[in-house]
């Protein structure tokens, strides 16, 4: 298979000594300590340990290399044990030390995303912001690093993106054929038509609504591109970046035109990056992204949306306080962030209540059925009003994710699930005081993300190192050689039975959908007319709905706008089945699930580990590796290494397999959307919406939805012969390292004693660092519970 690791396969090079000095070279302590100002002392203590961890084994595994690399460099033969173990070092040398965590600000237009952000970095007014309109036009990321200025990206669609695009919108606005007056007014109300217009006056200029595909294609725009289709910007402070951003990044008035040359490019950004000088409030390594609430109308853009909310493993769903009860926008951006849950890598998920400062006092007082104690202020009302929310909205959330995921996910262990914001109280203090607005309660909450991810990453780090510097001490040593001839053929025997057990295991597993599929498949044949005739009604009966309707079929069923809510019909066609397989899906894919039942994955790898680590014991005991306990220990370390990583082989699979049935409906009712797409003239919508009932319909009785259920299922096939291959291939090479006998070579290579010492002392050293941590948190918490709490600004009379 493609992605079977195979590291006997990669080509062995020497490479330059700077590789070797990186990891070696200390930072500077000022340095690393402005890296860690924003956080508690106890946080900074725990993360430097970290730091310093990772670091000296680093510093080991490249100096173990370079021996290495050095003792065999000039041989015409290298083993394959050798070779092994020089691939898994560098592997381990290039690792990223910490991949980004992306926490994801999903919300609708107005709801207060980029004054949040603006809150949490400190910077009032560095991301546009509007109370009235749409203000962040595409994803912005904000992240910090080690740059000294304040540094932008602004990635913009490729030329080929942009022409697909332009054919889009020119077939949206290019009419034939006779229309009635009625159809002529509703032309001009066109959400969609409105949207596509608006774009090509603002690249280039009054009258290309007018013009035709060919003609816009030679046309000139009205903006500077650059080559390179990224535009980047510099800045010594804030304020000065933040001016220089904000023509890309706010949404241009649709009456205006003016500006500069950097709004008429606007159309065509789909990513702006902003990264930030060594920030004390989002540590190194957190990604903030501002994600639009419905997507976008071009294809690029619309999945590059998808995809940036499934790599968020926080996903905050954004709403303002007014839209909190009853909004069908909330309502979608829930249920797309538990999708993510389901598909993608979120694992935490909350709802956070913005501007929670507006209360009209004599109204809520009226209204209001709770506590018996008379309120005073503004402010007491305020705070009694969030603290009512909280505990509404937690229930409500909870029930839905319990109904959506499994029993055991980490979201619903969590305490909090729903957060009451205000940015702008923060900055004014007028009603409440900082930790009343809970900037702080989410910036401690990054904080923890970061410091419990980087916990676990050195913990695996430095285990999986130790285990490679265990086998590569051995091979130095001639103190043993002639203990090597190990009885692996009973090991290698018991593998394989092992694994065709595993096999079993994981159709049992996945047998567990069959049946809630078929279910789902039953309920999409009986009421996919239904949901077909409700999404064929929306917006305001015919009356500019028709040019809408269009894009849709011009998009193979998807339409995203700025301002309506999110069309997908192939979605509405298979969400009948969704509501079947979700919990189970949920179960399969569950990474600390441990259900009785045997439908999680995870626990069935996790009990073929254990299986072969206690033979490897059982072996050991019995032939007496005195000599060769090292080896036990590497092939138990090899083991949990090889397996662990088959969890993200896993988890980039699970989207597809989610998504495959979906794509399943849209490949199979494309040529139903180009035929209704080709309809122009006279009642166009009516006969738009006839050809999809009708390819709908044919579709159906085709065995559309049982297409679905087999590719689903083909998915997951895949997936097991994947797994599978990838245990038997990475086993095999382990299995057959460990048997290496010694053939001289082993003599001449490179003494790495001290480097296995080190190491040693390293891995033991991870036990002290997690006991401080907890000591060290202890003692905080103790003292913050016997520390008066703060005042809150002064009491309002009413």
């Amino acid at each position: 298979m493609a992605e079977t690791e195979d590291f006997l396969v990669r080509e062995l090079h020497p490479v330059d000594d700077d590789i070797f000095k990186e990891p070696m070279r200390k930072r500077r302590r000022s340095d690393r300590d402005q890296r860690f100002r924003g956080f508690p002392s106890v946080e900074q203590s725990a993360l430097k340990e970290y730091e310093k961890l990772e670091s000296r084994t680093r510093r080991v595994l490249s100096n173990t290399y370079q021996k290495l690399i050095q003792s065999v460099f000039l041989d015409d033969s290298i083993p394959n044990s050798v070779k092994y173990l020089i691939n898994r070092l560098l592997a381990l040398i290039e690792k990223p030390s910490l991949d980004p965590i992306y926490i994801g600000l999903f919300g609708s237009t107005g709801a207060g995303k980029s004054s949040l952000i603006n809150a949490i970095i400190q910077q009032a007014m560095f991301l546009p912001v509007s109370g009235e309109s749409i203000c962040t036009s595409c994803i912005v990321q904000v992240s910090s690093g080690c740059c000294e200025q304040y540094e932008a990206k602004i990635h913009l669609l490729s030329d080929q993106e942009w022409k697909e695009e332009l054919k889009n919108l020119t077939t949206l606005l290019h009419r034939t054929g006779e229309l009635g007056g009625e159809e002529e007014d509703a032309w001009d109300r066109g959400d969609a038509v409105e949207e596509a217009v608006w774009k090509l006056q603002m690249f280039y200029g009054n009258g290309a609504e007018g013009k035709s595909y060919e003609e816009l294609l030679r046309a000139k725009p009205r903006g500077k591109i650059p080559t390179s289709r990224v535009i980047s910007l510099k800045a010594e402070e804030a304020e000065e970046l933040s001016v220089k951003l904000d023509p890309y990044i706010r949404t241009q008035r649709r009456d205006w035109d003016g500006g500069s040359t950097e709004t008429h490019i606007w159309p065509l950004i789909k990513l702006v990056e902003v990264t930030l000088p060594k920030s004390e409030l989002i540590p190194e390594g957190v990604v903030l992204v501002d994600i639009p609430g419905t997507g976008d109308f071009n294809s690029k853009r619309d999945e590059m949306w998808k995809k940036t909310i499934d790599k968020c493993s926080v996903i905050w769903v954004i709403s303002d306080i007014e839209r909190i009860s009853g909004g069908r926008a909330h309502e979608d951006l829930l249920n797309e962030s538990m999708k993510a849950c389901q598909r993608g890598f979120c694992r935490d998920l909350a709802l956070v209540v913005t501007k929670t400062d507006k209360l009209h006092l004599p109204e809520y007082l009226r209204e209001r059925k709770v506590g018996n104690q008379a309120i005073q202020s503004q402010r007491e009302a305020v705070l009694e009003r969030n603290e009512m929310i909280k505990l509404q909205r937690n229930k409500i959330l909870k029930d839905k994710l319990k109904r959506k995921l499994p029993a055991d996910s980490r979201v619903l262990e969590a305490s909090e699930l729903v957060y009451t914001v205000s940015a702008q109280e923060y900055w004014q203090r007028a009603l409440l005081t900082e930790e009343e607005t809970e900037i702080p309660k989410l910036r401690e909450y990054i904080r923890r993300s970061l410091l419990d991810k980087k916990k676990r990453m050195v913990t695996k780090y430095v285990t999986e190192a130790f285990g490679l510097l265990l086998l590569t001490d051995s091979f130095s040593c001639t103190d043993h050689l002639q203990n090597e001839h190990l009885h692996m053929s009973g090991l290698r025997r018991f593998v394989e039975e092992k694994i065709q057990l595993l096999e079993k295991a994981i159709d049992q597993c996945f047998a567990h959908i069959a049946r809630p599929l078929q279910e789902g498949i039953w309920n999409a044949r009986s009421s996919y007319r239904r949901i077909l005739g409700a999404c064929l009604v929306r917006s305001r009966g015919n009356q500019g709905f028709h040019q809408t309707l269009k894009a849709v079929c011009l998009k193979n069923g998807i339409y995203a706008s700025r301002t309506l809510a999110r069309i997908d019909l192939n979605e509405a066609l298979t969400q009948p089945i969704y509501e079947q397989i979700d919990p189970v899906f949920g179960c399969i894919f569950s990474r600390s699930g441990k259900p009785t039942d045997g439908s999680a994955l995870i626990p069935h790898i996790d009990a073929f580990k254990l299986s072969l680590q206690e033979k490897m014991t059982e072996i050991g005991i019995r032939n007496g590796w005195k000599y060769d306990s090292y080896k036990k220990s590497f092939l138990i370390q090899e083991i949990s290494a090889i397996l662990g990583g088959l969890e993200g082989h896993i988890l980039r699979k699970k989207r597809k397999i989610y998504e495959s049935l979906t794509t399943s409906v849209q490949n199979d009712l494309k040529p139903c959307y180009e035929e209704a797409a080709q309809i122009t003239g006279k009642k166009a919508c009516e006969r738009m919406k006839d050809a999809l009932r009708r390819g709908v319909d044919r579709q159906v009785a085709e065995g559309m939805f049982e297409r679905a259920q087999e590719r689903m299922q083909h998915q997951f096939q895949q997936l097991k012969n994947g797994i599978t291959e990838k245990v038997k291939g990475s086993i095999a090479t382990m299995l057959t390292l460990a048997s290496s006998p010694g053939d001289g070579l082993y003599k001449e290579l490179a003494d790495v004693k001290s480097e296995y010492k080190e190491m040693e002392k390293l891995h033991r050293s991870l036990r002290e660092v997690a006991e401080n941590a907890v000591l060290r948190r202890g003692m905080q918490d103790f003292l913050l519970r016997m520390s008066p709490s703060k005042a809150g600004p002064p009491k309002q009379k009413i």
